[in-house]
Order: C-alpha cells, then sequence, then structure tokens
C-alpha cells in the first residue's frame, strides 16, 4: 500500500485540486481561474487609471471619486479579484474562502450598478454626470458600468462553490448597505457646499433620496437571487453531495474534502 504523502504542500494541493462537486472549473487554480482574475484586474486598474488621469472637478472634491455608487462598488470588486488572483498563485484555501467572501458583496452591487446606471442614463444622462465632468469614452463607460459585472459573473458561475445568502438575510445586508451608503452621500454633500456627486440627488427631496436606496437595496436582495439561480441553472444542484445534506457546509470558501 503507498504511504501517503506527509509534506504539506502536496496535501494542500490534493486538498485544493478536489473542486465543490457543484463549482464549474478548478479554482483556485493557475489556468483558467487565475486569467479570468488577471483580466479582470487589468480592466478595473484602468478604469481607475482613468479617474486618475483625466481632469475632473470630483477629483477636487471631499470624497473624491468615491462618491460614486459605481467607484466604491469597483473598489470591493477589486478588493475580491486581488484575493482571488492571489489564490490562485498560492493555491491557499484562506484566500479563496475571502475572495468569496467579498464576491457575495461585490457581485449584487455590480449587478445594481449596471441596472440602475443603464437604466437612470436611458432616460437623460445629466442625471448622473456633474455638469463640468468630462463624457467619458464608451469603453471607458462600460469599464465602469459593464464589464465589472461580466467579470463578476464569470467567477460566479465558473469558478465558485455556491452561494449560501438566501433573500430575507440579503435583505438585511443590503438595507445595511444602502444606509451607510446615504450617510456618506450626505457627508459628502455637505463637506461640498450641497454639491452631490449624482446631480439627480441634488433634485430631489430627503424622502424621495431614501425611496432610491430602498429601490437600490431591493434591486441588491433581487439580485442575490438572480444570481445564485443563474448558478444553479449553469451547474446544477444536489440535495446529498457525498452523503452529506446540501447546505450543512456550503459556505462560500469550501472546497470539497475541507
Amino acid at each position: 500500500m503507498a504511504r501517503q504523502s506527509s509534506d504539506p504542500l502536496i496535501a494542500q494541493g490534493t486538498l485544493l485540486a478536489s473542486k465543490h462537486p457543484l463549482q464549474r472549473l478548478p479554482s483556485p487554480s493557475r489556468g483558467v481561474s487565475a486569467l479570468v482574475h488577471l483580466a479582470g484586474l487589468v480592466s478595473f486598474f484602468y478604469s481607475f487609471r482613468y479617474l486618475v488621469v483625466t481632469p475632473n472637478p470630483l477629483g477636487d472634491l471631499w470624497g473624491w471619486h468615491f462618491q460614486h455608487l459605481t467607484i466604491l462598488t469597483l473598489a470591493i470588486t477589486v478588493l475580491a479579484f486581488v484575493f482571488g488572483i492571489l489564490a490562485d498563485l498560492t493555491l491557499s484555501a484562506r484566500l479563496f474562502y475571502l475572495k468569496n467572501i467579498l464576491a457575495v458583496v461585490a457581485a449584487p452591487l455590480e449587478f445594481c450598478v449596471t441596472v440602475l446606471y443603464w437604466g437612470i442614463r436611458s432616460i437623460d444622462p445629466i442625471l448622473l454626470l456633474h455638469p463640468d465632468s468630462p463624457m467619458p469614452p464608451p469603453i471607458v463607460d462600460h469599464s465602469f458600468h459593464t464589464f465589472p459585472t461580466i467579470f463578476c459573473l464569470l467567477d460566479l458561475l465558473l469558478l465558485s462553490p455556491p452561494w449560501t445568502l438566501a433573500f430575507i438575510p440579503s435583505l438585511g445586508l443590503a438595507s445595511a448597505l444602502a444606509t451607510a451608503y446615504w450617510f456618506w452621500v450626505e457627508a459628502c454633500a455637505a463637506h461640498n457646499n450641497g454639491v452631490y456627486a449624482y446631480p439627480l440627488f441634488g433634485l430631489l427631496d430627503t424622502w424621495s433620496r431614501v425611496q432610491v436606496f430602498v429601490g437600490a437595496a431591493i434591486i441588491f436582495s433581487v439580485a442575490v437571487v438572480v444570481l445564485g439561480s443563474l448558478q444553479t441553472w449553469a451547474n446544477g444542484s444536489l440535495k446529498v453531495v457525498n452523503g452529506v445534506p446540501r447546505g450543512e457546509d456550503e459556505r462560500p470558501g469550501h472546497v470539497k474534502g475541507e
């Protein structure tokens, strides 16, 4: 009988090679997973570079471009993908777990950004763009408001174990995020002489702004359900996995055998 290797690196590699049975492709890995996370980071840093090198009055205001939900969300997505690429390079289960925790927040937020931005922009772009801000070229516009959602979808559908965040808990998370962003927006406006990063907020009274944030929280919760359903549609579902009822150990970073 062959003796089992005591080398911790070999043991870790064997562990990570056994991906979750409902995960489409191996991840973390130095193959497709690393390429997806690297490509995503290149796109995200291209977006941030545009903010730095392009003259924009928002860059001189208190709160910088982080007044925008788009940029705050992109920062979370960058952090998730940084953990993702580090997990791919090191084959670390802990970093993979952290990537998936952040992705549970980042993916629905990116979904919200895409839906809200393109929906409102189709009505009137001026509602979203500071009067003195330059209109971004189409490729830059998509790098902020479309490509991050696509990369999050690739990570979710191909490189992640099943989510465990249900609709009702997601409402609580969404409410907390919406409330935090509301206070942040008002704090920025107070420091910037009442100027909002999104002109739309300046046209609304307090109650109307609250309704916008409530609507965004609902979209976030719906996104959790939609994205979870897409993952199930793409990768299937099992009620019992290796004799263990589904849901007993399906935390976001779980890999088979851990």
